[in-house]
């Protein structure tokens, strides 16, 4: 069985002009061709190419695809442990960018109640508008992150007053709350770490039960934010984390 170089361009979702520059370069020679000099490509060519779009993905060159993918001492199967490794080390790494991007859209959401000095030192020695572009730059491709930067984009100075209103209300509340007791997995800890979450939904991003628990978990583990929430109430990071999972757990059943 062969196929024509169109019908190859459509299974990998690369262009047929893609696929003459890699016969051209030596990197993936057809098997056959037609009477006529039409390219005809194998099982084994669709291998080798799958193997080099593995790799392009990766980041590799193509010169050092070719030297890879030549290499006579190469088992195929070790391509595929050395691509499985790198895939594996790059979700981790894209993983570590999203967490990155949720700091960075609660910063900004935190960071009305900041002081200009206050706002260098949450971020170090970095300045929030510069970690705001890095973001942007790095990890701009995600949901949240496009629909925060829409909607704040039409925030008018009112807006952000009411959010820090309501934010500082939410706070007054939620100390009360802690002051009379009420454990993390109690009604009225859970109705207001829902109210939180609605805040975010609202004003910022659509935040779901389980993003919300991962925020709830960096609230405590990030310094930063750990300090920003007991800034409020001694207590009041742990207790809010307790409070959000529950919350999560109540709407999962």
């Amino acid at each position: 069985m062969s196929y024509s170089v169109g019908q190859v361009a459509g299974f990998a979702g690369v262009t047929v002009r893609t696929l003459h520059h890699y016969d051209e370069i030596g990197l993936l020679v057809p098997g056959e061709r037609t009477h006529a000099g039409h390219r005809r490509y194998g099982d084994a060519d669709l291998d080798r190419l799958q193997q080099i779009l593995f790799y392009r993905e990766l980041g590799f060159p193509l010169e050092e695809v070719a030297a890879l993918l030549d290499d006579p001492d190469a088992d195929p199967r070790e391509h595929l442990r050395r691509q499985h490794e790198l895939l594996t080390a790059r979700i981790e790494r894209l993983q570590k960018m999203a967490a990155a991007v949720e700091h960075a859209m609660e910063a900004r959401t935190m960071g009305i109640n900041l002081t200009p000095e206050e706002r260098f030192e949450v971020f170090g020695d970095k300045d929030p508008e510069q970690y705001a572009e890095e973001a942007e730059r790095r990890w701009g491709g995600t949901d949240e992150y496009a629909e925060s930067q829409r909607r704040t984009a039409r925030y008018t100075k009112d807006d952000w007053n009411r959010i820090q209103a309501e934010t500082a209300a939410w706070g007054e509340r939620y100390g009360a709350l802690m002051a009379a007791g009420e454990p993390p997995a109690g009604e009225r800890a859970m109705d207001l770490a829902e109210e939180h979450r609605q805040h975010i939904c609202t004003w910022f991003y659509e935040c779901s039960y389980d993003l919300h628990r991962c925020l709830g978990e960096m609230y405590v583990s990030d310094e930063r934010f750990k300090a920003h929430y007991d800034a409020m109430r001694p207590g009041l990071a742990e207790h809010l984390r307790g409070a959000i999972a529950a919350n999560a757990d109540r709407h999962d059943g």
